[in-house]
């Protein structure tokens, strides 16, 4: 056990770590994956972790300068990767002041627009990277937590310190990813296939009576392709076939069996509305699935994160109990001489909490207008959130020391956020939209909190396992943060309003919680605010959707969250992620069957995982580029009407052929 704690830079041994090109490299790939995420978050509900791509970006960056050293790299993947946390919390959040209708798109582009949303990222931020300075010395030296994405992190600097870093497979598979987005924005891929193939009418034996004939039925089937998305095929590879496929399960669910049967007995109403051309078969798909599907896919949603929450209520008791019984150690940190247990001084952690403390209070009272009566309430909100925001943060920590931070379940804490900051406000005489406001407001910081601190724990552990230094990095993650969330805003509105004008073009529902950016973290969120505070629940979808979820759960699926999820998605998107994770089983099954050692199963799966990052952070780039062109009202030419996904399938099946060559390929370099 005492081989294992022992870092690999010793506490006596002084390497340089906080530098300024490390710095200003790290930031620059915080924006970078930050960008991306946001991107990759709002098409499918799932964002991918940055410390592994920041891990070798950074080992490149260094790799050739003078008197680089592993602690230098470990710094900069620090900072690099904190980026991606705040997307997350963000993208989870934000969207849904749209979505419930509190927001316009007009007020988001104002400067008030920008500030708020600023304000609670940088509050939930800050809280995030002040939580986990309370809790890195508890939770990283616990021998029980295993913390398996930061040990192969620290693995990669190992390997990369004797090694080429392979960082080119990441940059080729950047420039593939943006140029297949940019031949599908000029119209030369075709980015999807949908064919709606009709039910025969008639009428349901055994369901006529006297003076009634019978239920009579109509409708179809609205099929599908996989959408040509270099991202979504990446996502697919990176969560592996299993996920995969229980994500694809949701949406055969939702495209396979609920949206045919709801057409199939609702079709006769909507045949005048198609005969006289007002709407189309497939518009009426589309809308059974946004206005009755969802609503039910949500309702499995809240049961899966309360049901996820519920499972995990022993350790989270067992890390808040530990943490509580340690704190007075920590204070301790002022007389440590050891370089690598020193973390920011206790002090300086309880004052800046004090602080933001107080912070959160202006917040909530400027979200209410600073008006007298909301004194109080803006107080007591305030409080709430910062006791959650450390019970979230604490448990967001544990989690990624258990599971790592990419299957860390935010969202399910968000979702608890929202439910208790509700009947708060109900109690209180808070309602209508000014109680959603708050709800959503409240819930963005804890987001962005739970997010960041998970994240910058993970790192803090790959810190302590090659020796790096505790307070260097928290100040490193402190800059990361803070400039993150300040340039969040940027990407989230070139989205959405480049988006909305592209609707407007083609025909579809833009925007946040759109056809494009269907945002179902937010959108769940927003259903929830709106339902309990607003009183628009539409509470019979929801409970059915509880009632589903629970039948996932005695079944014992593994997932219950990433299939409602898959419900929750268009089945173009489900569908590519599933075609991603079908790539990634062909590789395990060759690695199976040729029986490769444990070092190229590992070094396969980093050449692997540095494609898909690079296809996924190609195509957000090039996506949030024509989305900027779309905003500022440049045409962009459809320069083949008409283009045949035939050509799309072959581009899919090409990516498929690489992720499944290079990686294997690669071990024989």
């Amino acid at each position: 056990m005492n081989k294992q704690n022992k870092p690999l830079i010793s506490p006596d041994k002084s390497l340089k770590e906080f530098t300024l090109r490390a710095l200003f490299t790290g930031i620059l790939f915080a924006i970078l994956f930050g960008f991306s995420n946001a991107y990759l978050g709002l098409k499918s509900g799932i964002t991918i972790a940055a410390t592994y791509p920041a891990a070798i970006l950074g080992m490149q960056f260094l790799r050739h300068r003078k008197q680089s050293n592993i602690l230098e790299e470990n710094f900069l993947r620090t900072v690099g990767s904190i980026g991606e946390a705040v997307a997350g919390g963000a993208i989870f959040t934000l969207p849904a002041f749209f979505i419930a209708g509190v927001w316009s798109p007009e007020f988001f582009s104002s400067l008030d627009g920008y500030l708020k949303s600023t304000a609670i990222m940088l509050a939930g931020g800050i809280a995030g990277i002040l939580f986990v300075t309370l809790l890195r010395k508890i939770l990283v030296e616990d021998p029980l937590l295993p913390f398996p994405e930061s040990v192969a992190a620290s693995e990669i600097h190992k390997a990369g310190r004797k090694n080429a870093s392979g960082a080119k497979y990441l940059f080729y598979a950047m420039g593939i990813g943006g140029v297949i987005e940019f031949l599908k924005s000029f119209h030369i891929l075709s980015p999807r296939w949908e064919s709606f193939l009709p039910f025969a009418k008639k009428i349901i034996p055994g369901t006529g009576m006297e003076k009634f004939k019978g239920i009579e039925t109509s409708g179809g089937f609205l099929l599908k392709s996989p959408a040509l998305s270099p991202a979504f095929l990446g996502v697919g590879y990176v969560i592996g076939p299993k996920l995969a496929a229980l994500n694809f399960a949701g949406g055969v669910l939702s495209w396979g069996l609920f949206v045919p049967l709801l057409i199939l007995i609702l079709g006769p109403q909507y045949s005048p509305l198609i005969s006289d051309g007002v709407m189309t078969w497939a518009d009426v798909s589309k809308s059974v699935f946004s206005n009755i599907v969802k609503p039910i896919a949500i309702g499995g949603m809240l049961m899966s994160a309360t049901y996820t929450l519920y499972g995990l209520r022993k350790r989270f008791y067992d890390g808040v109990r530990k943490s509580a019984d340690d704190v007075e150690k920590t204070s301790l940190n002022n007389k440590i001489k050891k370089r690598t247990e020193k973390d920011i001084s206790i002090l300086t952690v309880l004052s800046g909490i004090f602080l933001l403390s107080a912070s959160v209070f202006v917040l909530f009272w400027w979200f209410m207008d600073f008006r007298d009566e909301s004194l109080l309430p803006a107080l007591i909100i305030a409080l709430i959130l910062m006791v959650a925001g450390f019970f979230f943060a604490t448990l967001s920590g544990y989690l990624v020391g258990v599971i790592g931070s990419s299957n860390n379940p935010v969202s399910g804490m968000t979702i608890t956020s929202i439910v208790i900051t509700s009947f708060i406000l109900l109690m209180i005489g808070i309602n209508g939209n000014q109680g959603v406001i708050l709800v959503l407001a409240g819930a963005g910081i804890i987001c962005v909190s739970a997010a960041v601190a998970g994240a910058a724990l993970q790192e803090m552990k790959v810190g302590h396992i090659l020796g790096g230094t505790p307070w260097k990095m928290q100040v490193g993650d402190f800059i990361g943060v803070i400039i993150s969330a300040l340039l969040m805003w940027i990407p989230l509105f070139i989205l959405n309003a480049g988006d909305l004008k592209m609707a407007e073009l083609n025909g579809y529902k833009g925007g946040f919680g759109g056809d494009v950016l269907a945002a179902p973290q937010a959108g769940l969120m927003a259903q929830l605010s709106k339902g309990i505070v607003g009183g628009e629940m539409v509470w019979p979808l929801i409970i059915v959707g509880i009632i589903m979820a629970i039948g996932f759960i005695l079944v014992k699926i593994k997932s219950p969250m990433l299939v409602c999820v898959g419900m929750y998605l268009s089945f173009e998107t489900v569908a590519a992620i599933f075609a991603g994770g079908v790539m990634r089983w062909v590789v395990d099954k060759i690695i199976e069957k040729r029986k490769y050692s444990k070092k190229q199963i590992s070094f396969i799966d980093n050449r692997g995982v540095l494609l898909a990052s690079g296809l996924i952070a190609g195509e957000a780039l090039m996506g949030l580029l024509f989305a900027a062109l779309a905003f500022f009202d440049v045409i962009v030419p459809n320069l083949w009407k008409g283009s045949p996904f035939l050509i799309s399938t072959a581009v899919i099946i090409a990516l498929g052929f690489l992720l499944v060559k290079i990686p294997l390929k690669t071990i024989e370099e």
